[in-house]
């Protein structure tokens, strides 16, 4: 029964994040890249300024600073996908599907400013006089109407599913899973303490989720990227062939070498892209929630503050990962003990390992798992809080609130039931997986629909604030 149900959401999964919603995606982020005028390349630098120098913007309304909303959306995407997804991808794909993840998170990078922009020229003030916005409320308050009301309706439902499956219950197991297989800490044990750290955060609401993150982000981040980068200066040599590897294989078919059994360019395309967009969520319409509760009186001041998530989530932490696991030749390695190519996060950890002295490769990838799926939980259980806000009501938060932990609890406590129990968890992480994806159907459209208040903004902010002016407005604060 569990591997009927299995093979059927299995099968959904596959339609969901098959080819035409990898190309509605990538297609969105190209013509809203189009629309802007390519905004993400020729602001990044300013942009890079605003969330990491400059922070915040004093006396505006909202309830985190610009600096605390990117935190609070990095937390919710740089996860198990950075580690286990970039290393999925290299194996299925080959080396070349670090080219297309670049591809997927540069366009997507327009994608996040869309959602940023109508995340607050569209959010609410609700009862609690806390900022609520997301694609729900641009879905309704901006489309408006049946059409409006119907897309807003059904992406809060799927986000309020995605939220305890994909943002809590299996990232819990993955910091569960990796504790107990490196470590050998008991399932219950990590439980117990996921759910103590996890609900002292989540219980205090944004502002709470928003100070955690912007310390925690940024050290997990470092930590990770510091590895990687040991990895890479004790491999040095191979750094001038990765860059010509990877532009050269994304448009060659990749050739069996060592375990490699070979690609087709399609594959590396299909790989790259599904990877990519599961890294950084971009048009899936998180980054609007995120932004909504930002201190802003512009949108696309805070816009481009959210697209940066997107540039650090791809092309910095799964560039750290791809570098590192083709510098080291995992790519290429066989799991001695199955015979089959490695893929996944022990892919990962064996060009960490292969990469660095000891046993420190194996542990800073583990370590990394348990920070970034923690993370993850954080910043998730903001977004389904504000999903489920809008179907209940604000009446529904606390009781929400704790549901969250408990599932959290559940989630990584569930390695430790009956192995029927725990085969039945994959529907779980399947389910969920349909829920992440099923999501970025009305936001897409949305988006298109709304793509000329995106872009009437956009001309707005530049017009009021050349850039001269916009650098003396929002100067760094004393």
């Amino acid at each position: 029964m569990v591997e009927t149900i299995q093979g059927m959401i299995g099968a959904v999964s596959n339609v969901v994040w098959g080819p035409p919603m990898l190309i509605f995606l990538v297609g969105t982020g190209f013509y809203l890249t189009v629309l802007l005028r390519g905004l993400q390349f020729r602001e990044l630098g300013h942009s890079l300024w605003l969330a990491l120098v400059k922070r915040r913007e004093e006396g505006a309304a909202g309830d985190i600073s610009h600096f605390q909303a990117l935190m609070t959306a990095l937390a919710a995407t740089v996860g198990v996908g950075n580690i286990a997804g970039v290393a999925a991808a290299i194996a299925a794909g080959g080396p070349g599907a670090l080219f297309w993840m670049w591809v997927t998170g540069l366009v997507g990078m327009a994608t996040k400013y869309s959602e940023a922009v109508l995340g607050v020229r569209f959010r609410e003030v609700d009862g609690r006089g806390q900022m609520a916005g997301g694609p729900m409320y641009y879905l309704k308050n901006g489309l408006g109407g049946p059409l409006g009301r119907t897309l807003g309706f059904l992406f809060a439902l799927f986000a309020a599913f995605a939220a305890f499956g994909i943002g809590c219950m299996v990232q819990a197991n993955s910091v569960a899973d990796a504790l107990q297989s490196t470590f050998g800490v008991t399932p219950v044990a990590t439980a117990t303490v996921i759910a103590i750290f996890a609900g002292m955060v989540i219980l205090g609401g944004i502002r709470s989720i928003g100070r955690v993150t912007s310390f925690f982000v940024p050290f997990m981040i470092a930590f990770y990227m510091l590895g990687g980068l040991v990895v890479l200066a004790l491999n040095w040599r191979a750094l001038d062939d990765i860059v010509l590897l990877v532009l050269g294989e994304a448009f060659t078919p990749t050739a069996a070498a060592g375990g490699f059994a070979g690609a087709t360019v399609r594959e590396g395309i299909r790989w790259g892209v599904a990877r990519g967009v599961f890294s950084n969520e971009s048009g899936l319409g998180t980054g609007g929630i995120a932004a909504a509760a930002a201190q802003t009186s512009e949108p696309a001041r805070q816009a481009m503050v959210s697209m940066t998530q997107t540039f650090i989530d791809t092309i910095v932490v799964c560039s750290i990962t791809g570098f590192a696991i083709i510098a080291t030749g995992a790519w290429m390695q066989v799991d001695p003990s199955t015979g089959m190519a490695l893929t996944g996060a022990p892919l990962t950890a064996h060009a960490f390992s292969t990469g660095l002295p000891g046993q420190w490769g194996g542990a800073i990838v583990a370590l990394g798992i348990v920070f970034f799926a923690f993370s993850t939980i954080l910043g998730w259980s903001y977004y389904g809080e504000r999903a489920i806000e809008y179907l209940v009501g604000e009446r529904s938060i606390l009781p929400y609130r704790i549901v969250f932990v408990i599932a959290a609890w559940w989630g990584a406590s569930v390695l430790q039931i009956a192995e029927q129990q725990a085969a039945g968890f994959q529907i779980v992480w399947d389910f969920s997986d349909v829920m992440n994806g099923a999501m970025a159907i009305p936001n897409l459209i949305g988006l298109l629909l709304l793509s000329r208040v995106i872009a009437s903004e956009t001309r707005g902010y530049f017009t009021r604030f050349p850039r001269r002016a916009v650098e003396e407005v929002v100067a760094p604060a004393d």
